[in-house]
């Protein structure tokens, strides 16, 4: 063999060896989310999947299925497997805690979003303050029914009862209409349970159980395409309002359409991109905040036109 040929060889076989070690000591980030049928957790997905290629890391995705208890399964297999960190969408946010407490003793930093843990043990919290914002929301409503329904309503709302972010938007939405002096009374809080098929079918029931109602609030996606499915279902565009949290192309339909009236639109890539960041950070050794805050908008027909290009 000739040396150059042998020299050469030598090379090459360094050169993957040296691919392979770095690819071995990437880092490793494994994102715990609450299901893959909406598009939010679909979007803060990509957005992590680009922040962790940016960083030149590696992203694991677990599915939880809306199953509570298989989240805190999850975390405890990626203990385990000695993950570089963990980002969290909580679903049960008291009852994942013991399972983020067990990755903090082993040295795992655990990144929520959307979800913030009540005194847990994640290092930080990435996305909105959902209080706040049910409360804009509610500010935005009660103003809407005072400019334009005569300042009386009453209001039907499509909610995930074992979600505790989507109960505090319902929380903030009731006391800002509470405290606007609108004239609105609540009826019925029917549970959507985050799946759209289930929302769907509740949305209809609250509408069958109050034909006079004037307007509906949903908490999250799944309750707003059920809910905007469900009033296009029943005909009721013309006399039913709907206001609700997270875009789809059928919400901007029902905008330009004149019968969905405001929707809480949130930046998912941004929440997944800023908590892959984050643990970048912290495998660095820098510090980063305790609350990393991801603002809202309300879209409305005024403002609709900039999002268009989410749903192309």
């Amino acid at each position: 063999m000739r040396l150059s040929h042998f020299l050469a060889g030598t090379a090459v076989a360094l050169t993957v060896l040296a691919g392979n070690a770095s690819a071995a000591l990437a880092d490793t980030y494994a994102l715990v989310t609450i299901n893959q049928q909406a598009l939010f957790f679909n979007q803060i997905n990509d957005g992590a999947k680009a922040a962790a290629k940016a960083a030149g890391a590696e992203l694991v995705i677990f599915d939880a299925n809306n199953v509570p208890a298989a989240q805190n399964t999850a975390i405890e297999n990626y203990i385990t497997q000695k993950v570089d960190g963990i980002i969290l969408i909580a679903i049960d946010v008291n009852g994942v805690k013991p399972a983020i407490s067990e990755a903090k003793k082993a040295g795992i930093p655990v990144i929520a979003i959307d979800a913030q843990i009540p005194n847990g043990d994640n290092v930080a919290f990435v996305g909105v303050d959902n209080m706040k914002a049910g409360e804009e929301i509610g500010k935005f409503y009660a103003d809407y029914v005072k400019s334009q329904m005569k300042g009386e309503a009453t209001v039907g709302v499509v909610g995930a009862l074992n979600s505790f972010i989507q109960n505090q938007r319902l929380d903030g939405f009731k006391k800002a209409v509470g405290d606007s002096g609108a004239k609105v009374e609540f009826l019925d809080t029917v549970d959507g349970q985050n799946v759209q098929d289930v929302a769907l079918g509740a949305a209809e029931n609250l509408m069958t159980a109050n034909p006079t109602m004037t307007t509906l609030y949903a908490t999250g996606e799944p309750a707003l395409i059920g809910s905007v499915s469900a009033v296009e279902s029943q005909g009721r565009q013309s006399d039913v309002k709907v206001f609700g949290w997270d875009l789809t192309a059928q919400a901007v339909k029902g905008i330009d359409e004149g019968w969905v009236a405001a929707v809480v639109q949130q930046d998912p890539a941004g929440e997944g991109k800023a908590a892959v960041e984050a643990l970048a950070k912290l495998k660095k050794g820098e510090s980063v905040e305790p609350i990393i805050n991801i603002p809202v908008t309300i879209v409305t027909k005024a403002n609709v036109d900039q999002f268009r290009g989410m749903f192309k």
